[in-house]
């Protein structure tokens, strides 16, 4: 089966949601899955509950902190440069079905790596690899490569009341 360029973004809540929701449903089907975070250094309950299906989905993270509205440190850069040659690998060699790149729209838009280095880890990718890739402010150029684009779009959102992130909701 050949895979497929899968992308959320958007300013909307449920992009990592539904990527996860994604993972959950290929390792059912007996599919292996690697997701790679970006821009998330704090711990959260999807990691959590992975943890508890490491045997077949592997979770790694590529950052120290959080900065999806923040600019990252020098750290961050560090992190997200090496974790992003051993995407490359990852996903040359195939031996995931379901490679998931959360955030690396953020990571490619304060330039943790760029868009065309992204491009050519999805070309160099083995065929039978689907990816997907999530975060705000997804680079036009990948929306015209991808094979589904899906923009999420806030139309309401409790935020703007004061309402915090909340445990096993947003975090």
């Amino acid at each position: 089966m050949k895979g497929m360029l899968q992308v959320y973004t958007g300013n909307g809540k449920g992009k990592t949601t539904a990527a996860f929701g994604l993972a959950l449903r290929a390792m059912g089907a007996g599919k292996r899955v690697f997701i790679a975070q970006f821009a998330k250094g704090m711990e959260s309950s999807e990691e959590f509950a992975i943890k508890s299906f490491e045997d077949k989905i592997v979770l790694k993270k590529f950052g120290e902190t959080s900065f999806i509205k923040d600019k990252p440190s020098g750290g961050d850069m560090d992190i997200a440069k090496k974790g992003f040659e051993e995407i490359k690998e990852i996903l040359k060699f195939g031996q995931y079905d379901l490679v998931i790149l959360d955030e690396a729209n953020i990571a490619v838009y304060y330039n943790l790596f760029s868009i065309d280095d992204l491009l050519e880890a999805i070309d160099q990718r083995d065929e039978s690899v689907e990816v997907v890739i999530t975060g705000r402010s997804a680079n036009k150029k990948l929306k015209e490569k991808a094979d589904l684009v899906t923009e999420m779009h806030e139309v309401k959102h409790y935020y703007s009341k004061g309402i915090q992130a909340r445990k096993g909701i947003e975090l």
